[in-house]
């Protein structure tokens, strides 16, 4: 048997063929194991740094069988000597690198004239992707088309398409700044690793001994690990059939775009970079407001950091009662700071300092051998807001318990759960979403906050992740870009009705639960250090709800709103109308005192994974000069 290739997959191809009782190998690898490779790589360890792939994954094959008569090609697999390296194969094992794609073509092409079988299990997300080919049955060439690209970028689309048709793993890729084919980047996992050799083994099994059946391509395979979902289809014409050339060509501008947004060399921060930086790249990725990130990042030495809050009274109407989403959402950086630093065993402590540029928060550092690191940190960069509607089934008694622990003793937590109690808080939603969208001010915010053709947006919020369906998304397109064409809108075709119902309507009624977190002592006018605490508090309890596989949706409008209807004269023009009054009437009924609720949401499990979501500017735009 011969495998080329012992890093992501065609290592643990070698153990599980020498476990499966296969005792002669043909193996190729000019590569040494690094660090980059601790991820997924079989053979990577403290113990193998720098040591040659093939010359370690041998050893082990050895160690498995010591009579394993295994032949080393330590230059890797070439054309020179291509033909020494199938002599007297029965079955051929693709293990080189995705972006490997000439000699991966001409190892095949020589499979086909020699009638060597040859398998090629892909990781695909958390999945793989599998594909035979057989003597007598359709080619690799003939199935890929890599011949007919007319570059490097197209020939790697047509080998992605084909060995993955349906795409499961496009839904849940978390950051899409990861990928990039311009410069041969991708992610990768040890999961699928494994699974693409448990399934080549099975596949190599049938194959030598001729027993159970083999599809042979053009029909292909893919199993999804994390959806739980396994395909089998045919492409009876390969990639040139019809609707693989639409998916070529959509494939081929999606990864494009993510080439063009990927994270730039000097974002990636090196392995010896401080590592107070290393935190804030990991801090960055707290939540505020639209995702604006309204902060900036000084250093002051290698243990402390002044954070500057930029916030201009009245230029923002959501910002009410003198900018207190924004004090709280600057709470959850200081939280998402300390947990962070205990990733790397430090200690944080923070205070407010005088500033003439917004607020000025100091965090200082301490490096402590006790300190454990925080189970939530994983938690920091997959978290994200899903306006999705959620499954129904109400939350169970542990995690509200869970969730409940995170708060401090001066905040308290009401589930509104029953269907009453959604209903109600979904109607108080559905008036606030009323106001908002027949409010030229509030018209301003969207215009600069949701991006319209940037599904991973680094700042404000992608149209496809408002929870809005292709006529819904076409309709705010066009209506965002003027004022009058909102007020006409809004006017006519049931005024601001379908906006409501797909963003408040459905959304509030399918969830697990709304909940309402209110100072114990019922106070409506927290001090500054109360809403970064509030702050703090709420991001430890929207991780640990990630952590259980659950999501979350903050929902601000109603408290804003009914602030505005209780202001009077204070209140900005066309918020503290009639309407904004009888919604402080209602959200009293509802919540009681509105100004006494920190910050409010609704929670549940996912129906899906989520597909576009916000992420985060690079830490170099985020720090001061």
């Amino acid at each position: 048997m011969a495998i080329a290739g012992l890093g992501g997959v065609g290592g643990s191809h070698l153990v599980t063929l020498a476990r499966l009782g296969i005792g002669h190998f043909h193996i190729a690898d000019f590569d040494r194991f690094a660090l980059v490779n601790f991820n997924r790589q079989m053979g990577a360890s403290t113990r193998t740094l720098e040591m040659p792939k093939a010359e370690v994954m041998a050893a082990q094959a050895r160690d498995i069988n010591p009579e394993a008569e295994i032949r080393v090609f330590e230059d890797g697999v070439t054309e020179d000597n291509l033909d020494a390296f199938l002599d007297g194969v029965d079955l051929f094992v693709d293990g080189l690198d995705f972006f490997v794609l000439d000699i991966r073509a001409k190892v095949f092409a020589r499979c086909r004239e020699l009638g060597i079988p040859a398998i090629t299990a892909a990781p695909i997300g958390m999945g793989t992707a599998l594909l035979t080919f057989l003597p007598g049955e359709m080619a690799f060439e003939e199935y890929f088309r890599l011949e007919d690209a007319s570059d490097d970028d197209r020939r790697q689309v047509r080998f992605l398409t084909g060995l993955a048709p349906s795409g499961l793993q496009r839904g849940y890729l978390a950051d899409p700044s990861r990928v990039n084919f311009d410069a041969q980047q991708g992610p990768s996992t040890a999961m699928a690793c494994m699974l693409c050799s448990g399934v080549l083994g099975v596949e190599a099994l049938k194959v030598l001994l001729g027993r159970g059946g083999v599809r042979a391509a053009p029909v292909y395979q893919h199993f999804d690990a994390y959806l739980g979902k396994w395909i089998v289809g045919k492409l009876r014409w390969g990639n040139r059939g019809p609707v693989q050339t639409i998916k070529r060509a959509l494939t081929y501008r999606a990864l494009k775009k993510m080439a063009r947004e990927a994270r730039s060399p000097d974002e990636a921060l090196p392995d010896d970079a401080p590592v107070i930086r290393k935190i804030l790249d990991l801090a960055r990725w707290a939540p505020s407001g639209d995702n604006e990130q309204p902060w900036k990042f000084e250093m002051l030495g290698d243990h402390r950091v002044r954070i500057h809050v930029s916030y201009e009274p009245g230029a923002n109407i959501y910002e009410y009662d003198n900018g207190r989403p924004i004090r709280i959402a600057a709470g959850m950086l200081v939280e998402t700071i300390a947990i962070a630093a205990t990733h790397f065993g430090w200690r944080t402590n923070w205070a407010f300092v005088d500033g003439s540029d917004g607020w000025v928060i100091d965090v200082a550092f301490s490096p402590d051998p006790a300190v454990a690191a925080d189970p939530l940190a994983p938690a920091i960069t997959t978290r994200s807001v899903d306006r999705r509607p959620y499954r129904r089934a109400h939350l169970t008694e542990d995690e509200k318990s869970a969730l409940s622990e995170t708060l401090p003793s001066e905040l308290e937590i009401r589930w509104l759960e029953s269907r009453k109690e959604r209903w109600a808080i979904t109607r108080l939603n559905m008036r606030a979403a009323g106001i908002r969208l027949t409010n030229r001010d509030a018209f301003k915010s969207h215009q600069k906050v949701i991006k319209f053709g940037e599904p991973y947006a680094r700042r404000g919020m992608p149209v496809e992740a408002l929870g809005l369906d292709a006529f819904g998304r076409v309709m705010l397109s066009w209506m965002g870009k003027k004022w009058w064409r909102t007020a006409l809108i809004n006017r006519l075709l049931g005024g601001t009705l379908i906006a409501r119902l797909q963003l408040d309507l459905v959304q509030g009624l399918n969830c697990g639960a709304h909940f309402a977190v209110r100072w114990r002592d019922g106070r409506t006018a927290p001090s500054a250090e109360d809403l970064v605490n509030a702050g703090r508090a709420w991001q430890r309890f929207w991780l640990t709800a990630e952590r259980r596989g659950l999501v979350s949706q903050p929902g601000f409008a109603p408290l804003i709103f009914a602030y505005y209807g209780g202001a009077g004269d204070e209140a900005p023009p066309g918020a503290g109308g009639g309407a904004s009054q009888r919604l402080n009437w209602r959200a009293h009924a509802v919540l009681g005192e509105p100004g006494a609720v920190a910050f409010l949401g609704r929670i549940g499990r996912p129906r899906s994974p989520a597909g576009a979501r916000s992420l985060r500017l690079p830490l170099n735009a985020l720090m001061k000069d």
